[in-house]
């Protein structure tokens, strides 16, 4: 098991990667309780696979359980049932200083950190990721929050876990689609900080994608390395931590046009949007064409989506999509702040980016 701390003074914590860490999962959270009894909250796709070997976990330790099943899928992480969830935590009579467990992918874990950092203006949560974005991205430094009408991730608060537990064996139960979703935050990584961990996925991505243990644990464990230092610098976002929106500007406003649906998964809608913010970057002149070349080279290589006309359906034009971009939570004094990027590795924020470069990139991309 590979341990990587968050410093965050009184309120650091440690993220554990590894195998058999939902088997586990009594005896690493029973050092925080005060009482013997957790919340779980989990959906319907996780519920079935893993919630039996959760609570077996638990009762191991005696830890006595209650389980709230949400519905999946990105609709879920809406007000209706942040009521819902918090209402529920409120009738199991869960305390300031209990523990609630997030037991699933991206959306749970937004969820459920909401509604412990709102439940009795703060109660403890532990993160169970069951998800490779949630793994590398999601669960990870303490950014919750619900979707609305207007966008992505507008209403939430920054809560942090008390503990985070990545089981990449729960990995082999997800679909091809959702695991290469969570590869595009992994690939992120790599384009914004590490040039050598994206040689090193260029290489070994094949690997990762059927199955070897040893390169998840190691695609994992660096992926979090890189966003627990980034938090730890940088908490809430006043500077290096925007770096981590690499490629999200137009993966949000992507995600809006298709309706939070299935059409677009969050980390496909991630991988588009490094591809397009590189070729932003080149346009500005700040990197080469080879750059943007080698990036999307590697997603296909994957067989990721690279293109926004890899979408299904219909999209609206670019300045629709530009439209929708103003409600990025990265706009300053009405202005799209951009990550781009000088060459792979090496990101930068960019503050004020010319509108008609990001037309030209976005007309080009869906071909019009």
């Amino acid at each position: 098991m590979n341990r990587v701390k968050v410093e965050l003074g009184e309120r650091s914590y440690e993220v554990r990667i590894g195998s058999g860490l939902i088997a586990r999962a009594g005896a690493e959270v029973a050092p925080l309780l005060r009482r013997k009894r957790v919340a779980v909250v989990t959906d319907e796709t996780v519920a079935p696979h893993h919630l039996p070997a959760l609570t077996a976990a638990l009762e191991a330790e005696g830890i006595g359980s209650s389980a709230l099943i949400l519905p999946a899928g990105e609709a879920t992480k809406g007000w209706e049932n942040l009521a819902r969830c918090t209402e529920w935590l409120l009738d199991q009579k869960v305390e300031r200083k209990d523990v609630v467990i997030a037991f699933g992918g991206g959306v749970i874990g937004d969820l459920v950190g909401f509604s412990a950092a709102i439940l009795r203006r703060g109660v403890r949560f532990v993160q169970l990721p069951t998800t490779l974005l949630a793994q590398v991205d999601s669960s990870v430094g303490g950014k919750t929050g619900i979707n609305t009408p207007q966008g992505k991730n507008l209403v939430g608060a920054f809560h942090q876990p008390s503990l985070v537990l990545a089981d990449i064996e729960v990995l082999t139960t997800l679909p091809d689609r959702d695991f290469l979703s969570g590869y595009g935050e992994v690939v992120k990584y790599g384009l914004l900080g590490d040039a050598a961990f994206f040689d090193w996925l260029e290489r070994e991505g094949p690997a990762i994608r059927v199955g070897d243990k040893a390169a998840r644990l190691r695609a994992v464990t660096r992926s979090v390395e890189m966003k627990a230092g980034i938090v730890s610098r940088d908490e809430t976002e006043e500077g290096e931590r925007a770096l981590l929106n690499l490629g999200h500007t137009f993966c949000h406003a992507l995600e809006k046009a298709t309706g939070y649906s299935d059409r677009l998964l969050h980390g496909e809608g991630v991988a588009i949007g490094c591809a397009l913010a590189f070729e932003l970057s080149s346009r500005l002149g700040f990197c080469s064409q080879e750059e943007p070349s080698r990036v999307r080279a590697h997603l296909k290589a994957m067989g990721m989506k690279v293109d926004i006309r890899d979408i299904p359906g219909e999209l609206p034009g670019a300045d629709t999509l530009i439209a929708l971009m103003g409600q990025d939570k990265k706009v300053v004094d009405g202005k799209l702040r951009f990550i781009l990027a000088h060459r792979i590795g090496q990101a930068f924020v960019a503050d004020d980016v010319p509108g008609d470069a990001v037309r030209a990139v976005l007309d080009e991309a869906l071909g019009r």
